[in-house]
């Protein structure tokens, strides 16, 4: 019997019950303290939305033919959501490597890819939670509903699968939390902000919105505004075509830097 279940194991069949259980360890995660990881993310969100409303909102005009607030609310939301699932991987990773018990990950019989897929359960599932809690505050308050309900769901899950990835490979990364905070700072926060959450890339100059166009992070915030709003920069299914390569490449170097232990087993 523990030569066929070895064998099983060799050819790659899923060990669904250890991929269960690494999915809902990471969700309970983050809603185990629901008032730090989604309660938190709506109130800056609604912070976000009420400092640039009161601030620009009045003066700025129409953007793409509808308000500015209205503009503005779809990148706050994908913003919220890749800042999130990105702090739920990493900081899975990075608090068990510096408490000493990654060990507890490594050992069970769960294979790479399945680890991969575990800890990104967790980033996906707090991104979905915190959009639908700031969709619905924006249905209550400011009456916008989602245009195409199943884009927005689609950007929604691919934003927290890529950053969650992103999130994974970074976590591994860093031995420290001061290395966590630096990666946080000057790359992830840049990559949200400079990826037209604020603003149309057609204001952007040439230089600049061609710079733009290679970030995969102002696909996902186009893809968002265009599944709220119906109106975007580039094209719906050209967004996901970046996002989905994008992905997928990050995924495979969090696979390898996990296959290999790389700054996981010393």
């Amino acid at each position: 019997m523990d030569k066929l279940e070895i064998g099983v194991r060799r050819f790659g069949l899923v060990n669904w019950l250890g991929l269960k259980t690494l999915a809902l360890r990471e969700i309970l995660r983050f809603t185990t303290v629901w008032t730090q990881t989604l309660l938190a993310p709506l109130v800056t969100a609604g912070l976000f939305l009420l400092i640039f409303s009161i601030a620009i909102g009045p003066t700025r005009g129409d953007v793409m033919g509808v308000s500015f607030i209205t503009f503005l609310a779809p990148g706050i939301m994908m913003m919220t959501v890749i800042q999130n699932a990105f702090a739920n991987t990493s900081s899975s990773i990075v608090i068990s490597k510096v408490q000493g018990n990654i060990v507890d990950t490594l050992m069970p019989p769960i294979s790479p890819l399945e680890m991969v897929l575990g800890f990104l359960a967790g980033g996906v599932a707090r991104g979905v939670v915190v959009a639908g809690a700031i969709l619905l505050a924006l249905a209550l308050f400011l009456g916008i509903v989602p245009v195409f309900p199943l884009w927005t769901l689609t950007f929604v899950v691919m934003g927290g699968a890529l950053l969650g990835a992103i999130g994974l490979v970074a976590g591994i990364i860093a031995n420290k939390f001061d290395q966590m905070a630096a990666i946080t700072n000057f790359i992830v926060t840049p990559l949200a902000f400079l990826s037209g959450t604020f603003y149309s890339v057609e204001a952007l100059p040439a230089g600049l919105r061609t710079f733009t166009q290679f970030n995969p992070v102002f696909y996902l915030i186009d893809g968002a505004r265009y599944g709220v709003i119906g109106t975007s920069d580039s094209t719906p299914e050209l967004g996901m075509a970046v996002v989905g390569l994008s992905t997928f490449l990050v995924i495979a170097v969090a696979w390898a830097m996990i296959k290999t232990g790389y700054r996981l087993k010393n």
